[in-house]
């Protein structure tokens, strides 16, 4: 296993609980010192894509289980519509969700502000919600399935080759040594590309590089807030302890700022005591690739989320172990292959922020 964030995790958690023998993770830098450590937190089921849908509420119940122990705060999703186009796209999706059991519902600009008294609701035609969405912490994510697997964990230690012969792997030699090993399974986020190359691989992921910031403060807003997100522009904020973390699609805060003050006026009265970053590890339609390679045989990989790694991690991770195991998937996944791109079978996720 290649890459210590919440894919890597969830997956060697299910790899052991599935028999798998002995596992063992990789991890270049520490547990969810990657994207996983700057990721929003955000969980939703509010996808317009069927599977990623069906994936949201296979993740769903192992974080409802999970609950206090990854301070998983299910206090909803809220998303800001002020485009035509935007309003019947996400009705259309929640027809679809609703089908498949999610409490999503459409709300009218005013009982929008009812959950959130200080939003401007200016120029909106309507919203979404689901009580069921939330945010928890992806790092305690990450340590309790890791800390559960019972795998060997290997910190401070990169995959530096992977040995193949005939078309079969062999092993993965490491800065500590050779790891004999006939599967690999990389979740290596944006560096999965360079892992998978290793192997004669090719996966089709970019990096593109998000920013967050936090204030103290909360601006007299509701202790139960829901994770709001303005769609057109990016812009989303949720608790974070006593205070707000928000952030958009833009680096600056600058570029940020202007559809906050339009949106959360009270923001701008705030007080920003830090900011981070991370990566957004991208596929050619903005969705998941997760499958095994055409050859060498038995690698296997899960990439290219475009932002919703985290919150997909449980069923995801599942589905390789399940697929390392040649267990009978959960959930068909099938269709996520990155040899979609060269069959022409793109899968693009609308709901993008």
């Amino acid at each position: 296993m290649i890459g210590g964030g919440a894919l890597g995790a969830a997956t060697v958690y299910h790899l052991r609980r599935l028999g798998a023998g002995e596992v063992v993770l990789l991890e270049r830098d520490t547990l969810a010192a990657g994207s996983t450590s700057k990721a929003a937190g955000g969980i939703r089921t509010q996808f317009a894509d069927e599977l990623n849908v069906r994936i949201a509420l296979r993740s769903l119940e192992e974080f409802e289980r999970l609950g206090a122990d990854i301070s998983f705060w299910q206090d909803g999703y809220l998303f800001l519509l002020d485009r035509e186009d935007d309003v019947a796209a996400f009705r259309a999706a929640l027809a679809l969700q609703q089908s498949l059991g999610v409490p999503s519902r459409e709300l009218s600009p005013a009982e929008a502000r009812e959950l959130v008294p200080q939003l401007s609701v200016d120029g909106l035609l309507a919203a979404t919600y689901c009580p069921r969405d939330g945010y928890a912490t992806p790092e305690a994510f990450v340590q309790r399935y890791a800390s559960d697997s019972g795998a060997t964990v290997l910190q401070g230690c990169p995959a530096t080759g992977i040995e193949l012969r005939a078309g079969r792997i062999e092993g993965v030699d490491t800065p500590r040594g050779r790891i004999p090993t006939d599967t690999v399974v990389c979740c290596a986020g944006i560096w999965s590309k360079e892992v998978a190359a290793l192997a004669g691989v090719e996966l089709p992921v970019t990096g593109e590089a998000r920013s967050m910031w936090f204030t103290p403060a909360d601006g007299g807003l509701p202790a139960r807030l829901p994770l709001t997100i303005d769609f057109s522009t990016g812009f989303y904020f949720h608790r974070e302890g006593p205070g707000l973390a928000f952030g958009g699609r833009e680096r600056a805060l600058e570029d940020v700022a202007e559809a906050a003050a339009r949106r959360l006026p009270v923001l701008a009265d705030l007080p920003v005591h830090s900011t981070w970053w991370g990566w957004y590890d991208v596929s050619p339609d903005w969705n998941a690739l997760v499958g095994e390679a055409e050859g060498p045989s038995r690698f296997l990989y899960a990439t290219g989320f475009s932002g919703h790694g985290f919150q997909q991690a449980p069923a995801v991770g599942e589905h390789l172990a399940e697929l390392v195991v040649a267990q009978e998937p959960t959930l068909d996944l099938s269709a996520f292959s990155a040899t979609r791109f060269a069959r022409g079978a793109e899968r693009p996720e609308a709901f993008v922020v």
